[in-house]
């Protein structure tokens, strides 16, 4: 088990370093940069100005020296200064990644705590009235679109309530806090929960085929004992898979959910950054968005352990 854990955390290095390399040349490879963007805003002509403005930036020097300026900046928790703001980054993104996260997070219990038990509802009660109810409402979730889904929802309590459940000032106390992001993380999460639903009830139904299944009923095992104890906990592992795909996705794509509830999180601001060529906002959002989703993917490593006790890790 060290051993695999002295493996995984070189091979999260090393997806880390691949990934910090793909985004930095990428970036550079679009045409214009923020000098660019700034003088033909600004209406500029004198090309010296705009040649002092990239010298005091850095963004003359050659691509590998920026690089390696770059990571010895971020070894040392230096994460650099928002070209526009002209602000640390730090002091940037620090305050949107709880926004970020607490959508997220409500947004990923609501798939859980609706996907999974109807999930296993709808493998059970396979072929009943209330099975393809279950399957068509996984498939409207996956149909709609989760920003139209959040545009209905601002609809609706625009006409029923005369509220909008928007962001305008950070919420004060638990209470306003959930009920101001419950309402985008169930128009987000919809989606998510149909997504689990539907591979809830397939990895269920493939379990309950299995000899060991049949063998448990023979046996004289009661339906919820073979359906929770037996069936459950060996058809979700995939389950949990999704759910951790789901978690680190969420926390970089929820762009057009932000948008639309105007909730100023990491994703939003992770687009506005791209649009100004803001490098070192756009550069350091995405080695953490990637650090989560590699994070994730560990835990659910391990994770596995602990749910299947027929896998181990050699050492």
């Amino acid at each position: 088990m060290g051993s695999y854990l002295i493996r995984r955390f070189f091979l999260m290095l090393l997806t880390l370093f691949g990934i910090s390399v793909l985004v930095f040349v990428m970036l550079r490879l679009v045409p214009g940069n923020i000098a660019d963007i700034l003088f033909d805003a600004a209406g500029m002509i004198d090309v010296s100005d705009k040649v002092k403005l990239e010298h005091d930036l850095g963004l003359d020097k050659p691509i590998v020296i920026q690089y390696v300026n770059w990571i010895d900046g971020l070894a040392h928790g230096d994460l650099g200064y928002s070209y526009v703001s002209e602000k640390p980054a730090l002091q940037e993104i620090a305050p949107r990644i709880p926004i970020t996260a607490k959508l997220a997070g409500l947004a990923l219990l609501f798939a859980v705590l609706f996907g999974v038990p109807l999930g296993v509802i709808s493998a059970v009660k396979q072929n009943t009235p209330l099975d393809y109810f279950l399957r068509v409402i996984s498939l409207s979730g996956l149909s709609m679109p989760s920003f139209w889904l959040g545009l209905l929802v601002l609809m609706a309590f625009v006409a029923y309530s005369g509220t909008l459940p928007i962001y305008t000032d950070p919420p004060k106390g638990f209470w306003n806090s959930l009920w101001l992001y419950s309402v985008p993380a169930i128009a987000v999460g919809f989606r998510s929960s149909a997504l689990v639903m539907r591979l809830t009830r397939s990895s269920m139904l493939e379990v309950l085929r299995q000899d060991y299944i049949r063998t448990a009923r023979a046996k004289g095992a009661s339906a919820s004992n073979v359906n929770y104890n037996h069936a459950l906990r060996n058809a979700v592992l995939p389950v949990v898979t999704v759910i951790g795909l789901e978690a680190a996705f969420l926390m970089g794509g929820l762009i057009v959910t932000e948008t639309v509830f105007n909730i100023p999180g990491v994703a939003r601001f992770l687009v506005e950054a791209i649009r100004w060529r803001d490098y070192p906002i756009v550069q350091n959002l995405v080695m953490f968005i990637a650090f989560v989703a590699v994070f994730i993917n560990f835990l659910i490593d391990l994770l596995y352990a602990v749910l299947d006790p027929r896998i181990k890790y050699a050492g």
